[in-house]
């Protein structure tokens, strides 16, 4: 895998699913990893883990959604780590429901989580990257934001949106050295998609060429790549990891 020796990233959303396990692959990399998530609990568990990697691992707890935590847990990454080289923005929720009785607090709660959450920390991320003059930055994004899916409205929209912030930021700081790109991720065993039921992931399955659902290291192993020093001529990019399920 890509050598990230020497790097440190924080990976919001890490409690669980692809969120750990990026935090794991970082690790294993060689990055020193910050973890953010409402969880402490499954932060502390996580941290332990990524210990055992030979990594340095500092958990904060954080939800995206509020400014003030974002401010204040970052404060705390950089007083841990002297520099912030890789941000994984993957915190998401979803709060499904038909888009003509979607109610009002539902889709405010995604948007402020999803978009906004990512965008609070890109604002805190920037900072300690342009004094560097070098960066990575990767959104986690869905497949549902280029194909749709009913009864998303307000998560599809949060993840299309994801898609255009992240190729706005990737213009407006391409010249300080910092790449941004996103993941879209297809339809991963999650605890997301945990409660699917088994009729539903069996039909999922048929839409897909590859004939499987993916494992949240394949998503993990896409953003090791992105935030590598390979990948430095890349930016603006999404990279699709969907089993052949949306080609466009």
């Amino acid at each position: 895998m890509f050598s990230l020796a020497g790097k440190v990233a924080l990976v919001t959303g890490a409690s669980q699913g692809i969120g750990r396990e990026t935090a794991l692959a970082l690790a294993e990399a060689g990055a020193n990893v910050a973890i953010a998530a409402r969880n402490e609990e499954k932060l502390a568990s996580l941290a332990e883990e990524i210990a055992g990697k030979g990594s340095a691992a500092f958990a904060v707890r954080m939800d995206v959604a509020d400014a003030e935590q974002v401010k204040a847990g970052f404060k705390a990454v950089l007083e841990k780590f002297p520099k912030l080289d890789i941000l994984v923005n993957n915190a998401a929720i979803t709060r499904d429901g038909l888009a003509l009785r979607m109610k009002q607090e539902d889709w405010d709660a995604v948007l402020r989580t999803n978009l906004t959450g990512a965008h609070l920390c890109t604002q805190q991320a920037l900072p300690s990257m342009m004094r560097a003059r070098a960066g990575r930055i990767i959104n986690i994004a869905s497949v549902v934001a280029q194909m749709g899916n009913a009864g998303q409205a307000n998560y599809v929209a949060a993840k299309g949106g994801l898609i255009g912030l992240t190729k706005a930021i990737a213009m407006e700081i391409a010249s300080r050295n910092i790449t941004v790109n996103a993941v879209a991720p297809g339809f991963i065993e999650t605890p997301m998609t945990d409660t699917l039921p088994d009729r539903v992931k069996e039909e999922l399955k048929t839409r897909i060429p590859l004939g499987r659902m993916g494992t949240a290291r394949d998503v993990a192993a896409a953003i090791v790549f992105l935030a590598s020093d390979e990948a430095g001529y890349i930016t603006g990019h999404i990279l699709d990891v969907n089993g052949g399920l949306y080609l466009a």
